[in-house]
């Protein structure tokens, strides 16, 4: 292996085994590499070296989470995490996992491999090529093997056992009133029923510890998007909704706001393959993004796949359960975990015909198993689009999302003649007889009946109303049979998609640099209800009011409900909104449900017997208002509140919280309304996992990026979810918006930037241009990429050409 460079030139060679032909790569002025190559096997191989060279050390890290493979160079603290995720790993046959994708899925990912290989050699052999986190930790880069890429699991989106053990546990301590409350749905209202068999009782509150540990960062855990928000944008405009007569796609994910970015844009270019988009850098191929012949996007379908199985067990014999009439055993696997500085750690992993154990409570002779989708064959997060990127036509487009797993996603697409539509896909479980919406008992009463085909799923094609748009919400059909064939009762609110409809179909003659607008379009719909209150804390007794709720109402009555970052109402209305009505709106009908501070709410929701003495300290409204509204939920269904709200505008409840949210507010920006801004509250400040990782040692300064000022909310089109400390955790740092035909006049984002290298001029040079809401072009003809070329890197093969 070796690298010459000509900084003058801005040019770089590389020697990079495997390699039957020269690849040539140039980085735009964005940062974005367009890889042109003889054949796909040289392409695959160079964009896993590629994607090692601006990414290796996030790379390193995905794959040791993933494996289970932390401790061995983090120390013993993390063995807990790697037993975790091992639990999680798929662990079938490798043949038909294979199998379950594109026909040559195997083949890229090992050449995909073999380049990120190729890198790693490079930089075991001269060590000042690593990024700089391999010194800062003092260990060097692993090699991978192809099946990493698709044994890894735990790093997907996943629903919906978080929502269903959060109902149970709900309905254990509090009753069917405070659940329905905490998930109340329109349009498709659903009553829970406790499965029978299923005691609520033996639920142990931590019994998603493990499961939480397996898929969640430990070093972005105070940050880490919570299930649900997760969200995301896309929609597709038809020729004749257009400003030039072609089609538009839109696309913004929804994901946690890191360093270096989730995601990374690049251009494949081979025979056969002209690609150009974004996927994780971990990974083959393009998700999101364009073809020359076809544009694709997707958001999440928030599909059921999982449920979690409750198990009694033998009292003889803790690891055996009852199933079908008869004592079961579990299966044990046992493994060592490597240990940096210590001997290495045995583990025992066990598993039940369900899935992996991740919880056992011998004291109530009891076990609980995940069942999911996710880790089954051809289940890998996102490996699917291996297939669906090379489609050139939307029929091909969507005879290729039949192989599609997890996880489950909105995915739109236009072509150049016009043709838009919508493709709902990923693999559901049929529960025949039961829906999901609970734990159930794994005694054999409850398994899935197979899957539907995705031919059952609904589809649109050239809508007569000329656009499509997803934003998770519940979107199945009124025919669609939700007796038999459930999708999910956790769809998210509806509130992006309400804005991003009535925008849509308010005009035609839409442009990309519209599209961006709606994409970072912060009007609050909220907001806009709860105005329409205001009137009622005014009141008509003809009292004066209190000074701050005076003051507080001359800055909401006429504002726009826009939570733009230099508005002072918008920073009063958040806070007012989130920390003091809707918690006030909820302890209301709390306080107005009987029994709550009993037992009486929690009467016959077991299948068994229930000890109530057992059961007696857990009911009250404080602990009630907690479970339906954690203090981090800045994404909560807002449906709920605003309807609370609408049945009850209680002046002296809206001016008392109004009151309390004014001198909140003061208290954080100072006592003149004129002085304050959103910007100033809300704020992006992504940071690099080694800051959690050097463990008291210094923190270098290019370890996070920012404060920035930023406007929006986990409510807006916009999105901008946030933590107690107004730090903004969930965004859409990826945009993308597709001039379907005339590709150079796309558009994208990718924030902090395309490196993950701190000494790389694309390491944060895209953060002030994303936090303002901007795009930049996303160049495909080579014309134009040539143009705006900043650097060329040429890998060849050691020899050169053969």
């Amino acid at each position: 292996m070796s690298r010459t460079e000509n900084r003058e030139a801005t040019t770089t060679e590389y020697s990079v085994p495997g390699l039957a032909e020269p690849v040539e790569i140039l980085i735009d002025a964005w940062g974005v590499p367009h890889l042109y190559a003889a054949s796909q096997d040289d392409l695959f191989l160079a964009q896993g070296f590629n994607a090692a060279r601006d990414r290796l050390f996030q790379l390193d890290l995905w794959r040791r989470r993933g494996l289970g493979l932390l401790a061995e160079v983090l120390g013993e603290s993390y063995v807990e995490h790697d037993r975790a995720a091992r639990l999680f790993l798929y662990r079938g046959d490798m043949g038909e996992e294979w199998r379950a994708y594109g026909d040559d899925t195997e083949r890229i990912t090992t050449a995909f491999v073999n380049g990120v290989n190729a890198y790693v050699a490079l930089c075991r052999e001269e060590p000042d090529q690593s990024p700089p986190e391999f010194g800062l930790l003092e260990y060097e880069p692993a090699y991978w093997e192809p099946s990493d890429v698709a044994r890894i699991r735990s790093h997907g989106l996943r629903y919906n056992l978080h929502d269903e053990v959060a109902r149970a546990l709900t309905l254990r301590d509090h009753g069917t009133e405070v659940e329905e409350l905490r998930r109340r749905r329109d349009p498709a209202p659903h009553r829970v029923r406790v499965p029978e068999g299923l005691d609520l009782t033996v639920i142990p509150d931590d019994v998603l510890r493990v499961y939480t540990l397996a898929t969640t960062p430990p070093w972005a855990a105070d940050s880490t998007p919570r299930q649900g928000l997760d969200g995301s944008n896309n929609w597709v405009i038809a020729p004749s909704r257009t400003a030039t007569g072609r089609p538009l796609l839109a696309n913004d994910p929804h994901r946690a706001i890191t360093l270096p970015a989730l995601r990374y844009l690049a251009h494949l270019s081979a025979p056969g393959i002209d690609v150009i988009g974004a996927g994780e850098p971990a990974l083959p191929g393009i998700s999101i993004g364009h073809n020359g012949h076809l544009a694709f996007g997707l958001t999440i379908f928030p599909i059921d796949q999982e449920d979690l199985y409750v198990y009694r067990t033998d009292p003889e014999e803790p690891h055996a359960y009852w199933y079908q009439g008869r004592w079961e055993p579990m299966t044990p696997v046992t493994e060592e975990i490597p240990v940096r500085g210590g001997d290495p750690v045995t583990v025992e992993l066990w598993f039940t015909r369900h899935g992996p154990v991740i919880r056992e409570h011998p004291e109530r002779d009891a076990a609980f198993a995940v069942r999911a989708a996710w880790l089954g064959p051809g289940m890998a997060p996102y490996l699917g689009s291996v297939d669906y990127m090379r489609a050139r036509d939307p029929d091909a487009f969507v005879a290729a999302l039949r192989r599609w797993g997890a996880p489950g996603e909105n995915q739109v697409y236009a072509a150049p003649d016009g043709t838009i539509g919508w493709r709902p896909a990923g693999r559901v479980p049929v529960r025949r007889g039961w829906d999901g919406t609970l734990p159930v008992p794994g005694d054999g009463r409850y398994e899935w009946d197979g899957f539907l085909d995705i031919d059952e799923l609904p589809s649109v094609r050239d809508p007569e109303r000329g656009w499509f748009a997803t934003a998770n919400e519940m979107n199945l059909p009124p025919d669609h049979p939700h007796d038999s064939a459930t999708v999910t009762y956790d769809w998210y609110a509806p509130t992006r998609r309400d804005r991003i409809g009535e925008e849509l179909a308010a005009r035609s003659g839409w442009t990309v640099e519209d599209c961006v607008r709606l994409q970072t379009d912060q009007l609050s719909l909220p907001a806009r209800r709860v105005r329409e209150f205001l009137a009622a804390a005014r009141g008509t007794d003809g009292e004066p009011l209190a000074a701050p709720v005076a003051a507080a109402l001359d800055l909401l009555v006429d504002w726009d409900a826009r939570l733009t970052a230099d508005s002072a109402a918008a920073a009063l209305f958040e806070v007012w909104y989130r920390r003091h009505l809707r918690p006030a709106l909820l302890r209301r009908a709390l306080d107005g449900i009987d029994g709550l501070d009993g037992i009486d709410g929690i009467d016959g929701l077991t299948g068994e017997g229930a000890d109530s003495e057992e059961r007696s300290d857990r009911a009250g409204s404080a602990r009630a208002l907690a479970r339906i509204l954690p203090v981090e939920d800045v994404a909560a269904d807002p449906r709920i509140d605003l309807d609370l709200l609408a049945a009850d505008p209680d002046p002296a409840l809206l001016r008392a919280t109004l009151a309390t949210a004014f001198g909140e507010v003061s208290g954080l920006l100072g006592p003149d309304p004129a002085g304050w801004s959103w910007g100033a509250l809300l704020h992006a400040h992504p940071r690099h996992p080694v800051a959690a990782l050097l463990d008291g040692r210094p923190v270098p300064d290019w370890a996070s990026v920012g404060p920035l000022p930023r406007g929006g909310s986990a409510d807006t089109v916009g999105a901008a979810a946030y933590g107690s400390g107004f730090r903004q955790t969930t965004g859409a740092t990826f945009r993308l918006v597709v001039d379907v035909g005339s590709w150079d006049d796309s558009v994208a984002m990718n924030s902090p930037g395309q490196s993950g290298d701190p000494a790389s001029a694309h390491y944060a040079d895209l953060f002030d241009a994303w936090a303002a809401d901007a795009a930049f072009p996303l160049l495909y003809s080579r014309g134009q990429v040539a143009k705006h070329t900043a650097a060329t890197i040429t890998l060849r093969p050691p020899g050169g050409s053969r």
